[in-house]
Parts: structure tokens; sequence; C-alpha cells
């Protein structure tokens, strides 16, 4: 039996105009941007509904997204991937070497989305499973609480054990067991076994499948003893016994599929890998290398996975980048061929600023009240307040560096750095800011300079 993914999956069907109205919830502006990723995602769908034999010749159409920092280059991929249910992953440029210098070769990029898409896969065949590790967690905890009798005893001693136990089990359903402190064992999880590293720094992921599986076969498998109460003991068995009811080799062939049929790999700075002149030396020649490593798993290749061989074809790959300095004619040819798409994001204007404070379902203005309403204490802002933060934020990236939108946490966080400290001494009052308290609160650093450029 196949393992089998939710019918309604969201993304997977929507049109171009529904995933932008989806991404319009969180991202205010970039229509372009928006657009291109949409069509990228509904291309997917569509690749799919065509015939076997020219499916395999239909490759994604790779984004690069041009802009300065913070104009949300980085949150249209990742909610993209959310929308869709994908596996995602976040990778910059500049961590990688080229191959024969030590550091991370870009294959990493391949092998660390296999693991992200193993634990969502995980996390979902667990669910399914939950049921069944809920019934077994019971009667661990049964057993913890009460064994079973032993082998050569009575039959009046069994009746009295079966009968203990069914009253036992009756007490924990009814919740009077769950402050008792028992003693559990439980596997450790994969975070806490020991990693093999080797010369150079090569993980199991990078050696053979074979030499993998019998160096992880060598190494036993850990359980460990706690003393927790029956309340934490229902959610650390019943975890321990989903994660022992999932097929491991369905596990892995599931998320083997999704990353090469849906999986999405977002390279940002690539600006900073590539070389504006084509006389270059040293820094510039290890640039370059990067690059052309890339190249084949941009272009398809099959790259070794501790779970499997990864055929990367149908990845699609979004780059990002504010290429202030170099320009994508800088990178070379082959790598600029495999990014068709090139979308130039615009800097955020005070209007842009104004609607990002109070507009997204994860606007900054809704973060602060609710969590200084964890305080008891009731925040609101005036319209007038809101126009002057914007303001003050826009001005600063005119002054300083841009940053986008990033530059309003930095203005709220002044602007409230006073409210928080006091925050659990004024519980139950309720705070407005208005325009004179903006002004109090920032016009002094926003006057001086100096101040204001490491402040703000």
């Amino acid at each position: 039996m196949e393992f089998d993914r939710p019918e309604s999956i969201p993304g997977a069907e929507l049109t171009p105009r529904q995933v932008v109205a989806e991404l319009d919830k969180f991202i205010i502006g970039q229509a372009k941007a928006k657009r291109a990723v949409a069509v990228a995602l509904r291309n997917r769908w569509r690749r799919k509904q065509v015939s076997a034999e020219l499916r395999d010749e239909i490759s994604p159409k790779n984004i690069i997204l041009i802009g300065p920092t913070g104009v949300g280059k980085t949150e249209i991929a990742r909610r993209l991937a959310k929308l869709a249910k994908a596996p995602f992953l976040k990778v910059e440029a500049t961590k990688f070497t080229e191959v024969g210098y030590v550091g991370k070769d870009v294959e990493s990029m391949v092998r660390d989305l296999v693991e992200s898409a193993i634990h969502m896969v995980r996390q979902e065949m667990e669910v399914e499973v939950r049921d069944r590790a809920s019934e077994r967690a019971v009667g661990r905890i049964l057993d913890a609480l009460f064994p079973d009798a032993v082998e050569d005893a009575s039959e009046a001693d069994r009746e009295r054990a079966a009968r203990t136990r069914e009253k036992l089990e009756r007490m924990y359903h009814e919740g009077h067991l769950d402050d008792r402190v028992i003693e559990i064992e439980v596997n450790a999880s994969s975070a806490e076994e020991p990693s093999l590293q080797f010369l150079g720094g090569a993980g199991l992921d990078q050696l053979g499948g074979g030499l993998q599986d019998m160096l992880s076969g060598l190494m036993p498998k850990r359980s460990s003893a706690r003393k927790v109460t029956v309340a934490e003991a229902k959610e650390l068995l019943a975890a321990d016994e989903a994660s022992g009811l999932v097929d491991q080799d369905k596990l892995k062939a599931e998320a083997l599929r999704r990353v090469q049929e849906e999986g999405i790999i977002f390279i940002d700075e690539i600006d900073k890998i590539a070389v504006a002149t084509t006389d270059s030396r040293g820094a510039d020649v290890s640039r370059q290398g990067v690059q052309r490593d890339i190249l084949p798993i941009v272009e398809g290749s099959t790259v070794s996975t501790r779970h499997g061989q990864v055929k990367t074809d149908h990845i699609l790959f979004v780059a990002a980048g504010a290429f202030h300095v170099a320009k994508p004619a800088d990178l070379i040819p082959e790598l600029q061929g495999r990014f068709p798409i090139r979308v130039e994001l615009s800097a955020l204007s005070t209007k842009d600023l104004r609607r990002i404070l109070v507009e997204p379902d994860n606007a900054l203005v809704r973060q602060y009240k609710a969590t200084l309403a964890t305080e008891a204490v009731t925040l609101s802002f005036d319209e007038e307040a809101l126009d002057r933060i914007a303001a003050i934020a826009a001005e600063v990236n005119s002054r300083s560096e841009n940053i986008g939108a990033r530059r309003l946490h930095t203005v709220m966080e002044a602007l409230l750095e006073e409210l928080s400290f006091d925050a659990p001494e004024r519980s139950g009052e309720t705070v407005e800011i208005d325009l004179a308290e903006v002004d109090r609160r920032l016009q002094p650093i926003l006057g001086d300079e100096d101040l204001s450029r490491y402040i703000l």
C-alpha cells in the first residue's frame, strides 16, 4: 500500500491568480515577482497533466529575483513553498566553496533539501498512525505503573493483577494519574544521535550508499531512561511509538519523490559570486568555481544522499541578489541560461511601509499587540502615528543603508522599548501610541544622525 498524501493540498491546483491572492496576505507590492512564482508553481501542475513521454522533457523555468534587501525576495519563495506544501531550502551562495577547497560543497544543498523532505513526510506519516501509537503508549504507561503478572503466578494472582490494571487504565483515562511520576524508556531521537565526521569534514551523506548503511549499522540504537509524569509520558511515548510504526522505506521513497518533483531551492546572495571582470584572480576565481559547481545541479544531475539518489532535473531554483556591484550578466553564461526568468523588485516606498505595518496577516502592529496582550497590556496606534512610523523608516533608509521593511523592526523596537520593559508593572492598562508619543521617542534619535546610524 502506497503512502497517500491528503487530497486537498493547498497550492497544488491553485490558479496563478489565486496564488498571487494568497501571497498578497503576507507580502505588500512586488506584483511582477508574485506573478512569476505563481506561474512557476502552476507550471508544475501543468507538467503533471501532459503525457508521460513528454513530461520528463519539460524542465522548470528557474527565476532570478533582483532587488535590494528587505523588499520580500526570500519571503516570496518561502511563502510559495509553504503554500504548495513542497520541500523548501534556503541557502546562501557565499557559504559554498569550489570543489577542492575546505568548506561546504554545492551538492550539500540537495542533501539538506532531502533531509527537509524526510522531516516533512515523517510528520505526515506519524499523524496517520497517531491513534495506534497512542494505544501502544497507554500500554507502556500501564506497564510502568503496574507490570503484568509473572508467568508462574497463580490464577488468582493473575485475576487480581488484571483487575488492578483495569482500574489503573480507567483512572488513567479519567486523568487521575497525570501527576504521578514514572520511569520510561524512550529511543534517542535522530537529533541526539552522534554523527560521524571524517577527514575533510565529510559526513555519512557524502559516502557511497553501501558504506553509509554499513557504518550506520555499526552504531547501536540508543535508548534512555527518563523519570517523567504520566501526562508527559503520554506525548513522549506516543511520539516514540509513532516513529516505530512508520515504514522507513515508504518514507524515503515519498520524500525522494517530492524532492525530485516538487522541491524548491532558494539561493540567496547569488550576486556575491558573480564576477564583474573576466580578468580575475584569487577570490574571484573561487567564486567562478562555485558557479561552475552549481551549474550541473541546476542543469539537472544525480546527487548521492544517504537516503538514495536524487535527480535535480525538476527541482525549481529561485535565486536572489541585490546586484548593486555585479550584474546578472556577470554570471557565467551557462548559469545565466538556466535562469531564464528575471524579475526586478522595486524598493519600498513610504506608502508600502505604511501598508506593511497593518495589512499582512502577520503585520508588525498585530504582532506587537499580541505579544503585549500576554502581559494584559492593550496596545493601540492611531493613524497619524502609523504614518509617522512609516515616514521615519523611509527617511532612515534614504539616509543610511536601505534595508527595506526590516527598518520597521528597528523603528518599532526603539519606539516600544520602554513599554516592553515596563509591561509587567502596567498590567491591565490601555496604551495608545499617538503622533506625539512617536515624536517624543524617536525624534531625538532621528535628529542626531550619528545616533540614528547606530540605533535605527
